[in-house]
């Protein structure tokens, strides 16, 4: 039952609502949402990954700032529409981008610029380590920041206090307490399932490597506490409701559930924390989260192991590319029509030049494209070249160039969901899909279902993101039965009544990819000359 307006004031002033903020690679979102679950009001903040010193970073003070605005326009909508100063609320939980490196001082001063998982530039460490646990240690961890940076004999390492991931640098800030989600911890160092804590015998091995070095800490001593969903992870305090709304109207006291990654509030709101079910996060990145029934045989470089937010292993494949390039394309069709006087609505840009995909040729016409801004672990790339490629036989029309990029940009998830399906015989009986290229029915979906030859899912929900993920885990806190699961809670009360449409994969469209992906393997050479002759002044 949808709750009136009356209703929804009075839940506003009693506090009885929960708030997700999300870190994403291009925008901060916050998001309110009632005890249905319902968005109330919701506000972000855009914001861009700097290549400054041949890493990728965002500035700390964007940080600060897109975290006040997105609040601030969350808080600006609830005003507007029920004449309600926002002074409390039910919960509240922080998610971001996984994995990086934000290494603090003593004194909370941050030693190098937030180093993101955007950046590839930690290969021997990652390997060394994987070497070491026999346990896949992707470049995006921070385990394999810190190991870098101790290899690289860094001056700021000495004097390390405390390690930790963008969302659990946010709820620190807000609270004061140095912990993370289990999810979001899966991402900085592995995970021993039977206890849901930092491997132990990895955290002996780690200290022993780096023994004769000196440092004044142990590796435990760094890392944040590691906290489940549904458990109380702090409040908010005094000065951290001042920096959350700096106009003084929020109160402090507030109760905060563990921060968590990207990955798990996308598993959150796509329903996908049971086994055998997975979500597939569209962004800047992609990545794929598939709940295991058992482990894995082998160790993978293309395979992450990590968590849901409550505990149970999930094998993630992430590439570090996906949507951005294709944004780009979009945007300089976007220059074209304002050069001819034309000015074209967003959607509705983005519609048209998506649904000419529907009309290209299944394979994509021949054409080749890489949308690697960064580099790309799956295909072993370690810098960005967008690249595009045809040769004269290729069939060059708008439909194909826009099938062409779609399918890129699932190109490099689809060689890592092999090594699972394939490989490893895993089975997947669902998965949902999120993010903005959704927003555009039908299209993004069929080009996927066409990558991995598996049905695809949208929800109704799938344009609210992580944020609204996020606000579901801060919910589930404050509002779940004695001892429900977050599966369960998930499934009964947030998903019960939920509308979605699942789009199987067309037999033209799967051999299309297929052919497609042939050519995007055997064209790989093409883009690592690219790297290699491409030269980039002050970037390289």
């Amino acid at each position: 039952m949808i709750m009136d307006h009356v209703d929804l004031k009075e839940a506003i002033t009693k506090g009885e609502t929960s708030l997700g903020i999300e870190f994403g690679s291009t925008r901060i979102k916050a998001v309110l949402i009632d005890r249905r679950f319902e968005t109330i009001a919701s506000g972000s903040f855009e914001w861009e990954n700097l290549l400054r010193d041949g890493s990728w970073t965002y500035n700390q003070e964007d940080i600060i700032t897109g975290l006040q605005t997105a609040y601030r326009e969350m808080k600006q909508e609830v005003e507007r529409n029920y004449g309600v100063t926002l002074r409390t609320v039910g919960s509240i939980g922080f998610s971001g981008m996984m994995h990086g490196y934000l290494a603090f001082d003593s004194t909370g001063d941050l030693l190098v610029p937030f180093r993101t998982w955007r950046n590839a530039t930690t290969g021997a460490a990652a390997r060394e380590l994987t070497d070491l646990f026999q346990f896949n240690i992707p470049e995006r961890w921070s385990i394999a920041h810190l190991y870098q940076a101790i290899l690289n004999e860094e001056e700021h390492v000495p004097r390390i206090d405390f390690v930790t991931t963008l969302a659990g640098y946010i709820h620190w800030l807000l609270t004061g307490n140095k912990v993370i989600g289990i999810g979001d911890a899966s991402g900085i160092f592995p995970i021993d399932e039977s206890t849901h804590n930092y491997h132990p015998t990895m955290i002996k091995q780690f200290d022993a490597l780096i023994a004769a070095k000196g440092y004044p800490w142990k590796l435990e001593e760094l890392l944040p506490e590691v906290y489940l969903s549904g458990e109380q992870a702090g409040e908010l305090t005094a000065a951290g409701a001042a920096i959350l709304d700096p106009a003084g109207n929020l109160q402090c006291g507030i109760p905060l559930c563990p921060p968590e990654g990207d990955a798990g509030t996308g598993m959150v709101a796509t329903n996908s924390v049971r086994k055998r079910t997975g979500n597939i996060s569209v962004g800047t990145s992609i990545f794929a989260m598939i709940v295991l029934e058992r482990e894995l045989s082998s160790v993978y470089p293309e395979i992450d192991m990590v968590t849901t937010p409550d505990g149970s292993p999930v094998g993630m494949v992430h590439a570090n590319n996906c949507s951005s390039d294709l944004n780009a394309w979009i945007g300089l069709f976007r220059e074209f029509s304002e050069a001819m006087g034309f000015h074209v609505d967003s959607g509705k840009l983005f519609s048209v030049l998506l649904n000419k995909s529907l009309e290209a040729d299944p394979d994509g016409g021949g054409l080749l494209s890489y949308g690697y801004l960064s580099g790309e672990n799956i295909t072993g790339i370690d810098k960005g070249r967008p690249l595009f490629v045809r040769s004269p036989e290729s069939s060059f029309n708008l439909a194909n160039f826009m099938r062409t990029h779609l399918f890129t940009a699932f190109g490099a998830l689809k060689l890592g969901m092999d090594i699972l399906t394939e490989n490893e015989q895993v089975t997947i009986d669902s998965i949902l899909a999120h993010g903005g290229l959704f927003k555009t029915p039908v299209v993004g979906q069929r080009a996927l279902a066409a990558a991995l030859n598996v049905p695809i899912s949208v929800m109704s929900t799938a344009g609210e993101g992580g944020a609204w993920g996020m606000a579901l885990l801060a919910s589930y806190m404050t509002n779940k039965d004695q001892g429900e699961s977050l599966e369960d809670f998930l499934e009964h009360k947030v998903f019960k009544d939920a509308e979605g449409q699942e789009i199987a994969p067309d037999a033209a469209d799967v051999q299309g990819f297929q052919a497609f992906i042939k050519r995007y393997q055997a064209g790989l050479a093409i883009e690592q000359a690219a790297v290699d002759h491409l030269l980039e002044t002050g970037r390289d």
